[in-house]
């Protein structure tokens, strides 16, 4: 999931489905396109479908998506839907990042990209990207909310946000268009990849439409029950403390130095903007400090520089490694959230139920992000949301939950208590891999890709999953946290 300022990245992707070949004529509904990044031709579509959905005959918006046939003549029937993160990742500005993951699936599969409302080609809630900003405006939480009501404002201007419409872009509602793609393109069942929010998107689907889905897999599973901006706290300040663990052979004093920078806020430094290099001076303050830290916990890889970055703004007072690392994990623009859909989600499901959650605030984040997103909902129109939307019926077919040890936003926790309550009943559909060394998404290490295929590939009638699914995937479990980035000292040349 993703910090509302741009920062985080609410990660990846989506969902795929099997079945015979389409059952039903495309057509007119799909047309030949190209997509940026993607060398061959595809095919792209749009649905009409209401806004509200209690008035067929009112305002009316398109839902985009994207067709990747299958390379194989005699492909399976049923078609795999990818799900975006975010929320407010739109699906088809990703496909280009998840088709070599699943580039098996697409032998006999078509793959299935849909924008959710609210994203890219679907009704798009954009706010300016503010990534280029000076981090003077960027990081002023008081200029932060004042460009949040100026987007508001604009968005309730469109077409489809005039009349309290931004009200009508909730999970609930979205996975109903889903559903209408599915039938429209006369496919016979999805099989569902989500990840990260894109997770909460496929148990809604899976929910609302049980028989529609062949098989399902959530990497990095965020539930409906989870209250994001509350979890926010305890599962960042869990990866942190995994970090200063696993680096205190090489870095005995990481835990000092971080507690000795967050007591020297406020302070004022001079650092270069990371994305256009212009110096700027500006206070770091504890808020500040806190999520410059937390995007590249998302990426292994990146929190290996943390240690150093952390050493070299508390001994030194240099604060570059620190903001560089904080925009290079999902500063592509193919990444970037839709941030008024990423609100009409937030504030209808999440941020109504922060006085009754059960989340213990880590000892560092507090209540840094809960007071954000409070302060952030408090005008935003809010959609309803049924009771039912926070509970999980036992799976009525194969679901593979995927979590990332080492994930500060989706970590196991969440993924067990998924994976428990679809079990019920049937404990042999459902399957929890935890790769304990990977941050937020593990579709991407090594042999998951492998078992991810294997999985959808299976015969349909095999609703019992195997153990040995899971001991297949011993190279991915097997894989060493990477060891912390050491700096190149200059020397004297002989």
């Amino acid at each position: 999931m993703r910090d509302w300022r741009g920062r985080l990245l609410a990660l990846l992707m989506v969902a795929g489905l099997g079945g015979p070949a389409w059952a039903a004529p495309t057509d007119g509904l799909l047309k030949p396109c190209r997509i940026d990044g993607i060398p061959n031709e595809l095919k792209c579509g749009s649905l009409r479908r209401p806004l509200d959905p209690a008035r067929p005959d009112g305002v009316a918006i398109d839902i985009g998506f994207l067709v990747v046939p299958a390379m194989a003549r005699n492909k399976q029937p049923d078609a795999v839907l990818l799900l975006a993160g975010g929320p407010g990742q739109s699906a088809i500005k990703v496909a280009s990042r998840v088709l070599p993951r699943l580039s098996r699936l697409n032998n006999r599969r078509d793959l299935v990209f849909v924008d959710q409302r609210g994203t890219g080609r679907s009704a798009p809630l954009e706010c300016p990207d503010d990534s280029k900003l000076p981090l003077t405006e960027q990081l002023d939480g008081d200029a932060q909310m004042r460009r949040l009501d100026e987007c508001r404002a604009k968005l309730e201007a469109l077409p489809y946000g005039r009349d309290g419409g931004l009200r009508f872009f909730t999970t609930t509602i979205a996975m109903q268009d889903m559903e209408a793609v599915r039938q429209a393109l006369g496919v016979p069942q999805w099989n569902l990849i989500g990840a990260s929010y894109g997770t909460r998107a496929a148990l809604e689907y899976l929910r609302q439409f049980p028989g529609q889905v062949r098989r399902t897999v959530i990497d990095g599973v965020a539930p409906p029950d989870m209250v994001l901006p509350a979890s926010f706290s305890p599962d960042t300040q869990a990866a942190l403390d995994k970090l200063f663990a696993a680096h205190a052979a090489t870095h005995p004093q990481l835990r000092a130095e971080w507690e000795k920078l967050l007591a020297s806020t406020p302070r004022t430094v001079t650092v270069a903007q990371p994305l256009t290099g212009v110096p700027e001076r500006f206070t770091v303050d504890r808020e500040l400090l806190l999520r410059a830290v937390r995007p590249p916990l998302y990426q292994p890889a990146l929190a290996a520089a943390l240690p150093a970055a952390i050493h070299a703004a508390a001994a030194e007072g240099r604060f570059e490694g620190l903001f560089g690392l904080s925009t290079a994990f999902g500063s592509a623009p193919g990444l970037r959230l839709a941030m008024g859909m990423h609100f009409s989600v937030m504030c209808a499901e999440d941020v109504p139920r922060l006085a009754t959650s059960t989340d213990a605030p880590g000892a560092d984040y507090g209540r840094v992000d809960a007071e954000l997103y409070s302060r952030a909902c408090r005008k935003w129109p809010r959609g309803e949301v049924p009771a039912d939307f926070y509970k999980i019926p036992p799976a009525p077919s194969p679901v593979l939950v995927l979590s990332g040890g080492a994930d500060p936003a989706t970590p196991p926790r969440h993924g067990e208590r998924v994976a428990q309550a679809l079990a019920v009943g049937h404990p042999g559909r459902v399957r929890h891999l935890v790769v304990p060394e990977s941050g937020h998404g593990v579709m991407a290490v090594g042999c998951v890709r492998d078992l991810l295929f294997r999985f959808i590939d299976a015969p349909t009638e095999a609703e019992a999953l195997p153990e040995s699914l899971l001991k297949d995937a011993a190279c991915a479990t097997r894989i060493p946290r990477p060891p912390a980035f050491q700096p190149v000292q200059g020397g004297t040349a002989p």
